[in-house]
């Protein structure tokens, strides 16, 4: 019997809903239709739905006020609205839901949410602000209007569970850090997961042979080597703020400077709760140009843009540079990815450029094309290593999580 699956990505701003139907366990499920709520935080909020390959709605603004929790439910009742889509006539035709969870903490693999595990991602809220929140929400949601659906939590942090005990540990208190689990532990898991799996097909590889170099880049940004299909190192640490700079956090900063954000210096007091909410949501590119917009970064001429540019590819290349030698000069491809990765053909050739003297060499023509397959080669033909983009796909990735899981998928 097929079984109806939703992939849930809630972010602080958005709510975006996937449906996919799957025939079997192990099988791949196929999506039926994709919706979105965007700008939750900026109202008007708008609507966009998609069945098949056609766009339905596009940027349909909603009235009222609209947080995360309405976002969701307005988005079921269009699903249910929707007599194309037979597959869900009503809200207890479906299985299951699948939530991104940024932080997992030390859960290993994704989990049915019960009362033990949503408790225990709540206490982990406070490690991802911008979305853990948000997803809890959600969860809380489908318990109350989709009671017949299993709640399954699929984590971002978990595809990093295999990073070296040197890598993921600060040089701080071990009594401490174990205490208030204190440690790297990683981000954006779920696409480095899709990335390498697609990686290694387009490669006709097996992923246990696979080596990468993988950027998921977009307004949250971070780098993963990626060593025989498993995390060997990532950019992002105990929170998603460490590592790359994004559209409104710092990326790593010396920890100092959490001290001298007051506006009058180390001098005067700042709370805390001020300082990480600075770092998180008031700085980043936008702190240095005053949009979170990078397409507009990349085409302006004004100093302040060009900076933002600079900076942002300078602390990519000290993540590249750091894990190039990590793999042992064993790399495979470096891999573009994320809405910057996939879109911003300039920031490709700034990283490569610098590159050259590992190998890389960028066939510039193909970097300007429109990418269209899940997998494409930029590289020239005598490149030492490929340089690839992946258009990652979280949605789908979270759902085949749920049908490659057995136990799961036999759940009712």
């Amino acid at each position: 019997m097929a079984k109806i699956i939703l992939s849930i990505n809630a972010g602080s701003s958005s709510v975006k809903v996937s449906v996919y139907k799957a025939e079997s366990a192990g099988k791949d499920p196929s999506q039926l239709a994709e919706a979105q709520v965007s700008g939750l935080t900026a109202p008007p909020a708008t609507f966009t739905y998609k069945h098949g390959s056609s766009t339905i709605t596009k940027d349909e603004e909603i009235q009222g006020s609209v947080g995360q929790e309405e976002a969701f439910e307005y988005i079921v009742r269009k699903l249910e609205d929707d007599e194309d889509l037979s597959e869900v006539s009503h809200r207890d035709d479906i299985h299951y839901a699948c939530h991104r969870v940024v932080h997992g903490g030390e859960y290993p693999n994704h989990r049915v949410i019960d009362r033990e595990t949503y408790h225990h991602l709540e206490e982990l809220t406070e490690l991802a602000p911008l979305h853990n929140a948000g997803a809890l929400a959600i969860v809380k949601a489908c318990h109350d209007r989709i009671p017949k659906a299993r709640n399954i939590a699929q984590f971002d942090s978990s595809f990093h569970q295999s990073m070296p005990e040197a890598t993921r540990t600060y040089m701080i208190d071990p009594k401490v850090a174990k205490q208030n689990s204190l440690r790297k532990y990683g981000f954006h898991g779920i696409s480095y997961a899709f990335i390498t799996r697609s990686v290694a097909n387009y490669l006709k590889k097996d992923v246990g042979q696979l080596n990468i170099i993988a950027l998921h880049l977009g307004s949250g940004a971070s780098v993963c080597a990626i060593q025989g299909g498993k995390s060997l190192d990532t950019s992002m640490g105990l929170t998603p703020l460490d590592g790359l700079p994004g559209a409104t956090r710092s990326g790593g900063v010396d920890p100092c400077v959490a001290f001298h954000l007051a506006p009058g210096g180390k001098s005067k007091h700042l709370h805390i709760d001020d300082m990480e909410m600075i770092l998180n949501k008031k700085s980043g590119w936008s702190a240095l140009t005053g949009t979170t917009d990078f397409g507009k970064i990349v085409s302006s001429d004004s100093p302040e843009c060009k900076l933002a540019f600079d900076v942002f590819v300078d602390r990519i290349l000290n993540f590249v540079g750091s894990y190039y030698p990590k793999l042992e000069g064993n790399v495979d491809a470096i891999v573009f990815a994320g809405g910057l990765g996939e879109k911003a053909d300039s920031v490709r050739k700034a990283i490569i450029d610098k590159c050259k003297c590992f190998g890389f060499k960028l066939d510039e023509s193909k970097n300007k094309e429109k990418i269209e397959d899940v997998v494409v080669d930029l590289a020239e033909e005598d490149s030492r290593y490929r340089i690839l983009v992946c258009q990652t796909d979280e949605q789908f990735e979270m759902a085949r999580g749920c049908v490659m899981d057995s136990g799961i998928f036999s759940l009712e």
